[in-house]
């Protein structure tokens, strides 16, 4: 059972991670409204810089509360709950690793011979992969993600509660739901960078997004059937 904050009526958990995604979205505000332009795109949202490895560190550790609730789920309700989750955990350690190219400029790694002709970064990483004239990060990894990923947080919600039939497939599934706290923050998340012209401003929403799944791990609405 997560400790609550007696003020907030959030869990000790809750409170650091919505502080530190409100706070990456205010500060993504000042730096638009004050003309910091490119010091946003140099400092707060560069490449390596703190947003991103705040995402790729909280992507991992997603991963960590899945594996933990599968384990949890393997004594609870047997194989195949304890299986899917652990699939769920192996698709945000893949987002982490995908985050900072597996470690490429960490390591000083050189790039082979596929992610230098296929890859618009050189890099070594799935998402930048160009295939024909197709650029995945664009299409696969932009804005049908982005869809995938607002309706998880947005609909799934609302429907989860309203649909019987849904509702027994998504806990079959052992699929964590976001609760009504996830979708306030989406949905200030989104007018955000929706609002602001910033070059990078995605790298504030993925920060988020990745404060928001920890969060939802931990704690989701059908709680009682997928941790």
């Amino acid at each position: 059972m997560l400790r609550l904050n007696e003020r907030s009526g959030l869990s000790h958990a809750d409170s650091l991670l919505f502080g530190a995604a409100y706070t990456t979205l205010a500060f993504t505000v000042i730096y638009y409204v004050t003309g910091m332009h490119e010091e946003f795109r140099l400092g707060f949202a560069t490449e390596d810089g703190p947003v991103e490895w705040g995402t790729a560190i909280c992507l991992l550790f997603s991963s960590i509360v899945l594996i933990r609730n599968a384990a949890v789920l393997r004594a609870r309700r047997g194989a195949l709950a304890a299986v899917l989750t652990g699939i769920y955990a192996l698709a945000f350690f893949f987002a982490a690793g995908e985050e900072i190219s597996w470690g490429y400029r960490i390591f000083n790694w050189e790039a082979g011979e596929f992610f230098l002709e296929h890859n618009a970064q050189q890099e070594t990483n799935l998402h930048n992969l160009v295939v024909g004239d197709v650029k995945l990060v664009k299409t696969l990894f932009g804005s049908a993600l982005t869809v995938v990923i607002l309706l998880y947080l947005l609909i799934l919600p609302l429907l989860y509660s309203r649909i019987a039939f849904l509702s027994r497939l998504v806990d079959r599934l052992a699929i964590p739901v976001a609760d009504t706290r996830h979708a306030v923050l989406t949905l200030v998340a989104t007018i955000v960078v929706a609002s602001v012209q910033l070059t990078h401003k995605w790298e504030s929403y993925e920060f988020v997004f990745s404060l928001l799944t920890i969060s939802i791990f931990l704690q989701p609405r059908n709680a009682d059937r997928v941790t």
